[in-house]
């Protein structure tokens, strides 16, 4: 969940509170307006991928919204179904990271990792790290800052990787090449017919091949996870004798949780 905020606007409307946001968020939300209390959502961090799957949610949704550099912001009334959706966007395409404000760590002061030397693998390791961690940091080109309370653990992280403890992302972690355009496909092969013996065969086959800990370049490791579990549920249901209507659901399923990355 990124980090959230309310606008300077204490005095909100009475009878806009009192009604609240209708059905399908059908009323005016003026960014503008003094008395509307706003909700920012800080995206400081997140990928231009993850930035967009966002957009295309809001836009499906009907999500009344505007940006404010690096903040999302929605009225008030429907703070509760955005932070669901910010839910559901976590599973499918997170974790995202903690963005370090500006104004954190000026107690403790902030400290600072300088990285030019570091390959672009092990950036990538130290990146997924802190994200998993929930460590909150930005970074300034090749150097990571961080509040000064966290630097022993950074520290740590950093020579782990250093070390070969944290392991480097490379091909070999990979999933096999194609393994996600496949799943999408099988799935929506047996999403239209749960009897097709080649396409349930070819499913057991590639699942046995996926580990949820090596997605395909690019994609997350959680919304991976993800992806690889509604495969497993699948192949599950095939193997158990499920109905043909068992097995139909649950490939739509494996095939939904795809859709947004092929």
């Amino acid at each position: 969940m990124p980090i959230v905020s309310r606008g300077d606007d204490e005095d909100e409307n009475e009878s806009m509170a009192a009604a609240g946001a209708p059905p399908g968020y059908d009323f005016d939300f003026d960014p503008n307006d003094p008395d509307q209390v706003k909700v920012h959502y800080n995206l400081t961090g997140w990928s231009f991928e993850q930035r967009a799957e966002l957009a295309e949610t809001l836009a499906e949704r009907g999500v009344p919204h505007v940006w404010e550099g690096d903040e999302l912001v929605v009225p008030e009334q429907i703070e509760a179904d955005v932070d669901v959706l910010f839910d559901d966007l976590e599973r499918e395409i997170g974790p995202f990271p903690v963005p370090l404000l500006d104004d954190e760590g000026d107690g403790d002061g902030v400290t600072e990792f300088e990285l030019d030397e570091w390959p672009a693998s092990d950036i990538d390791v130290l990146q997924q790290s802190l994200i998993e961690a929930e460590i909150p940091h930005r970074w300034s080109g090749r150097t990571l800052l961080v509040a000064s309370d966290a630097e022993h653990t950074v520290d740590e992280l950093l020579d782990a990787i250093e070390s070969g403890e944290a392991a480097s992302l490379d091909e070999s972690a990979e999933a096999p090449d194609g393994a996600l355009q496949d799943l999408y496909v099988l799935a929506d092969r047996l999403t239209r017919d749960p009897t097709d013996a080649s396409a349930r065969s070819s499913l057991a086959t590639l699942v046995v091949e996926l580990s949820p800990a090596a997605p395909p370049f690019g994609l997350a490791a959680r919304a991976w996870g993800v992806i690889v579990e509604h495969a497993a549920r699948v192949v599950a249901a095939v193997d158990e004798g499920s109905e043909p209507e068992v097995i139909s659901t649950t490939a739509d399923e494996l095939r939904t949780v795809c859709r947004p990355y092929v």
